[in-house]
């Protein structure tokens, strides 16, 4: 279940600190990373997202030379498109998987757009986004079905 992936980063952030057990099993909980058939990801913590494209869309573009992304503040709609991505082989738009308003922009891969090819899901991340409904995220993938996905696509 998506609900249950939680990152080794957060578990490692949260040792030693001063969090009673019972606060870090629900700030774990909290976490989880979902994606989109398109190839999108949303690392989510609490209501706040964090979208971008996946690991395996990078490594399908190639090399990136060019990203857009909007504006803080501007609304982004699930399955609609917020952004673009070029590479030397292709463009492509980046689709949000959830209806929320933009809280954050990452304009380093604007400047620097091979960040995305460095760690799509890391500091390749394309906006952060305040979710209005957590339903939305009912109908994405859990990394298990993703993967599942990833392999079917590249059977076909």
């Amino acid at each position: 279940m998506a609900a249950n992936i939680v990152f080794r980063a957060a578990s490692l952030a949260v040792k030693g600190s001063n969090f009673s057990t019972r606060a870090k099993v629900g700030m774990m909980r909290s976490m989880a990373t979902y994606y989109t058939a398109k190839h999108e990801y949303i690392n989510v913590e609490g209501n706040i997202g964090t979208v971008g494209i996946t690991d395996f869309a990078q490594a399908a573009l190639g090399d990136i030379v060019y990203v857009e992304v909007p504006e803080v503040d501007d609304e982004v709609f699930k399955g609609e498109s917020f952004g673009s991505v070029e590479s030397v082989k292709a463009a492509s738009d980046v689709y949000s998987p959830v209806n929320g308003t933009v809280i954050a922009s990452n304009e380093n891969i604007v400047e620097n757009p091979e960040t995305v090819n460095e760690g799509a899901e890391g500091d390749g991340w394309f906006i952060k986004v305040e979710i209005n409904d957590e339903g939305d995220l009912s109908d994405l993938m859990d990394e298990d079905a993703y993967k599942a996905h990833c392999e079917a696509e590249e059977n076909a």
